[in-house]
């Protein structure tokens, strides 16, 4: 007889957990935790049978998310399935990160409760925020019962997406391997917290053969990741594309996020050829045109220009970047000395 893999059968628990956990919601008047339903069962524990049966007695219907976790442990005889609080937020996290509501709402609960984690009330309203955008009710149920608490801008490590390409040299065998990382920690996570676009970026970035976290950098500066973003100049989307170079490179709704993204990358491959891998000279051009760049040898003395720079390589640290040989003409001004511009 074929045996079920431990895998499967945990998958299956949580499918009957929420099964469960839909008819207690049926009967509960207040998806509430009161005090004397609260569990002593510590993080590092073992979950026993006679916890778990004292735990939905007394509280699966006054509170039916610590029914659906507490049938996550039901089945903690079964090889590779849970035994404590802090390996259940592990499953969910894995599901939660995949846009799973069900898995969104129990790990709300576990952050809002302290169950396996650092009790965190910013934490859980993001999370029950997000498992209510997809429908969820008892999670919109939630988001009434908590007031005055502020959801967290950034999600829980176990959530952020994957990172981005590492650094630049990784595009080119020519680099060196004292490279600078490309950028800092806290630059990445906020990369990380645009989860949408970065698997955009991560997915484009390489067909142009552009570091992902250059490409991030522009998009940060020039729209702060808003996909409507438009300026006074009709600069439009996520790179700021204007007509004029949307129409250069291809591009005919600028507001669409890839549309937009392949349109920037297209023009930064340009700029970073013409300019021989230069990203101080790419993002002053980026900004104010290379006819400007090329008419002063070097960033133009415009206020603006001048700070877009810096904000450029305040989030990426590398001062070149590979790029394409035969692409275009370099640019005149690598046959003058470099001026010192900051």
């Amino acid at each position: 007889m074929h045996q079920m893999p431990p895998s499967l059968l945990f998958s299956k628990a949580l499918l009957l957990a929420t099964g469960l956990l839909s008819c207690a919601i049926g009967f509960a008047n207040e998806a509430s935790l009161s005090s004397d339903t609260q569990e002593t069962i510590t993080n590092s524990e073992v979950v026993s049978d006679e916890a778990l049966n004292k735990q939905n007695t007394k509280s699966s219907l006054n509170n039916p998310n610590a029914a659906l976790v507490a049938m996550a442990f039901k089945f903690n005889r079964i090889d590779g399935s849970p035994n404590t609080y802090t390996e259940v937020v592990a499953n969910y996290c894995k599901k939660a990160r995949n846009g799973d509501a069900d898995a969104l709402f129990a790990l709300a609960w576990m952050y809002e409760n302290g169950k396996g984690v650092s009790a965190d009330k910013s934490v859980a309203v993001q999370l029950y925020t997000k498992a209510a955008e997809q429908g969820h009710s008892s999670a919109q149920q939630s988001l009434a019962r908590i007031t005055g608490v502020q959801a967290t801008s950034t999600l829980p490590t176990c959530l952020l997406p994957d990172p981005p390409v590492a650094k630049a040299s990784t595009l080119d065998a020519n680099s060196t391997a004292e490279e600078r990382k490309a950028v800092s920690e806290k630059t990445a996570a906020l990369f990380y917290s645009q989860r949408h676009i970065l698997k955009l970026v991560n997915k484009l970035a390489p067909r142009y053969k552009i570091d992902t976290n250059l490409a991030m950098a522009f998009i940060a500066v020039e729209s702060g990741f808003n996909v409507q973003a438009t300026s006074v100049k009709n600069a439009q989307g996520l790179m700021q594309l204007i007509p004029e170079t949307a129409q250069r490179f291809g591009v005919k709704d600028a507001y669409k996020a890839e549309e937009n993204i392949k349109g920037g990358l297209a023009y930064l491959r340009w700029l970073l050829a013409y300019y021989k891998g230069d990203v101080e000279l790419v993002a002053a051009a980026y900004n104010a045109g290379e006819g400007a760049v090329d008419k002063y040898k070097g960033v133009p003395p415009y206020p603006e220009t001048r700070m877009y720079v810096k904000k450029i390589a305040n989030l990426y640290n590398n001062i070149t970047h590979p790029y394409q040989d035969n692409l275009v003409k370099a640019s005149i001004i690598h046959d003058f000395p470099k001026k010192k511009t900051m």
